[in-house]
């Protein structure tokens, strides 16, 4: 199956968010303002957010002009068009590190997926030739150190740990030492859910983030934010709340083939200035897939 499909068809519930309540719209109607707020109820609907879906709906009336549009049938191509463009930074790309292990830190509330995310994304690297190696740096929860251990045998990669209630800096600090002795090309570190406004978490968080600034000069390469798409408005607000205590450097949205609510992708990225790197497009080892723009639009703009 090709990158489109996937996108399509793990973006199906999204894609019925906007069209179900526009089925037969553009059919036989003459192209004026009562279809345009039409189209604006369609998208806050689908978890746009009022700003982003008035700026897609002024810039489908500009994209009409433009191209003296008369049928409102031809308006989808201009909506996906639209919602390109407000992707238009949002640069996928993960970085990496020049020489030595390469150190990416997951974060993100509890329940969002970032175990499994990590997981995932240890079993894709892994694939491709890089050697893994996962830090256990959420010591709260024993399930959470005992999930991260599955993972690292399904994904065929070595796991860092220590018990329930260690200090999760030290986990960190072992698990470079390993990847450095090891010559792993990725580290991956699971972290402890918190709350932005959990001082003693966000400050555990800090601790961590010096570690491996001292230990692996450059990192993290990434700090990647782990949001749930079913959540919808509350995912952007995570995204608020998290840039504004840790360098969030790209987001995660998980379980979107399960929401008709993935339209908050647009107003992350486009009002919180914060590139989407990774989607969850199913439960499958294989359904974590790297996001790109125009097969997303395309996902949810195509009838």
């Amino acid at each position: 199956m090709g990158l489109f499909d996937k996108f399509r068809r793990g973006l199906e519930k999204s894609r019925e968010a906007v069209w179900g309540r526009l089925t037969g719209v553009f059919q036989g109607r003459k192209l004026d303002e009562s279809l345009y707020e039409q189209m604006e109820e369609a998208l806050i609907a689908a978890d746009m957010g009022v700003d982003t879906s008035l700026w897609m709906v002024e810039r489908v009336r500009q994209l009409a002009r433009q191209e003296k549009l008369s049928d409102p049938a031809g308006l989808p191509v201009l909506l996906q068009r639209a919602m390109e463009e407000a992707f238009a930074d949002n640069d996928a790309r993960m970085r990496t590190a020049e020489a030595g292990p390469t150190l990416y830190l997951v974060v993100g509330v509890n329940g969002v997926g970032k175990t499994t995310t990590i997981g995932k994304l240890a079993a894709r690297y892994g694939k491709e030739g890089r050697k893994v190696i996962l830090a256990a740096a959420d010591t709260f929860r024993a399930a959470a150190i005992e999930q991260l251990v599955e993972w690292g045998t399904r994904a065929g990669c070595d796991v860092v740990r220590h018990s329930q209630g260690a200090d999760p800096a030290a986990v960190v600090y072992d698990a470079i030492a390993a990847a450095k002795a090891r010559r792993a090309d990725v580290v991956l570190c699971d972290t402890a859910g918190r709350l932005h406004n959990k001082a003693h978490l966000m400050a555990e968080l800090a601790k961590v983030n010096k570690v491996i600034a001292r230990e692996l000069p450059g990192a993290p390469h990434e700090v990647l934010l782990v949001v749930d798409g079913t959540t919808g408005q509350n995912a952007l607000a995570q995204a608020k709340a998290f840039k504004e205590v840790v360098s969030v450097t790209g987001l995660v949205v998980t379980k979107l083939d399960g929401t008709a609510k993935g339209g908050v992708v647009v107003p992350i990225v486009r009002e919180e200035g914060i590139p989407v790197k990774w989607v969850g497009l199913g439960e499958g080892i294989d359904d974590l897939e790297p996001f790109d723009a125009a097969s997303f639009a395309a996902g949810i703009c195509r009838p």
